[in-house]
């Protein structure tokens, strides 16, 4: 699996379609039959699901994409911290089982992993 994480709007598409997946192929916010999942942020602060079994859920797919959430302000309310650390949590779970990890950023990808 690839993991590919970064700011929200850095490119992080555009590095799947160069790896030759279709828009087609890529599920965004929706856990589907595609090999791509995109937002996965979405999924996990949208979730009542434990993220242990997203991970789970996630972990046969060939690419996973998450915005990084963790920087900037920290939120007001308690209920957006603590999905914003499930989100966090949740990535270093996918980057641990990730074959590959790319960070993407200014639209130019950095292996990480």
């Amino acid at each position: 699996m690839i993991f590919v994480t970064g700011p929200a709007g850095a490119g992080k598409l555009d590095y799947v379609l160069s790896l030759g997946y279709a828009k087609d192929d890529i599920s965004c916010g929706q856990i589907t039959d595609r090999p791509v999942i995109a937002d996965i942020q979405d999924i996990v602060m949208n979730s009542d699901c434990d993220p242990a079994e997203l991970v789970e859920l996630l972990e046969g797919k060939e690419v996973l994409v998450c915005d990084e959430v963790g920087s900037g302000i920290i939120p007001i309310e308690r209920d957006m911290r603590k999905a914003r650390e499930a989100v966090g949590r949740t990535a270093i779970e996918l980057a641990k089982r990730a074959d590959k990890v790319v960070r993407v950023i200014c639209g130019i990808p950095r292996e990480i992993k």
